[in-house]
């Protein structure tokens, strides 16, 4: 496919907000998670988000966000460092229901603290949705090795499940601080692993 200038959509696929239209960020800055990958997800957690907190960790355009808003989760915590994607992911949220989401503009790895600081006064534990850039990427080397040690400071009570999208290559350890993986899911390059402390 030819990006002559040409905006990049996808489509909230189910929910409230079923059929919305979300730009999509420059291909070079981020990259937008596979349909298939989605679909896989939500059939897997539909219940289990109703109701629930979603925090999406490097969320560039906030597809998994907010379809997990769409499909009844109570609030979204999103973040972001790329200043372009901000601005669409912004644009995205007004099209939905900005009084449920959060948006958290910087670096993940120091902003992590503030969504936990939050969870913790409230009590309550979120589904944490980690997709890290791609480590083939330029300057992304050390992407995965630091995305593995945000996982394991989670602390426990703030964590209803992990889910991260990483490249199928990728070896994750067993057990990652307080969490172990429960499964993991291949499609193609793209890999979802399940983590809890269950």
């Amino acid at each position: 496919m030819k990006n002559n200038n040409k905006k990049f959509t996808k489509k909230i696929i189910s929910g409230k907000f079923k059929g919305k239209v979300l730009k999509l960020p420059s291909k070079t800055t981020t990259r937008s998670s596979k349909t298939i990958v989605l679909e896989s997800f939500f059939n897997t957690l539909q219940f289990d988000i109703i109701d629930a907190n979603f925090v999406e960790v490097f969320s560039g355009s906030g597809s998994i966000g907010l379809e997990a808003l769409s499909r009844g989760a109570k609030s979204i915590q999103f973040m972001e460092k790329d200043r372009d994607a901000l601005v669409t992911l912004k644009d995205n949220i007004s099209r939905t229901d900005p009084s449920a989401c959060s948006v958290y503009g910087g670096n993940s790895f120091e902003n992590i603290n503030a969504v936990v600081s939050k969870l913790k006064k409230l009590d309550e534990d979120a589904y944490f949705y980690v997709d890290p850039p791609f480590s083939i990427r330029e300057g992304m080397e050390e992407i995965y090795d630091k995305t593995m040690n945000l996982i394991k400071a989670l602390p426990e009570e703030c964590v209803k499940m992990i889910i991260i999208e990483h490249m199928t290559g990728l070896e994750i350890e067993e057990t990652l601080g307080a969490f172990h993986i429960i499964k993991s899911k291949k499609f193609g390059n793209t890999s979802l692993t399940y983590l809890s402390s269950e």
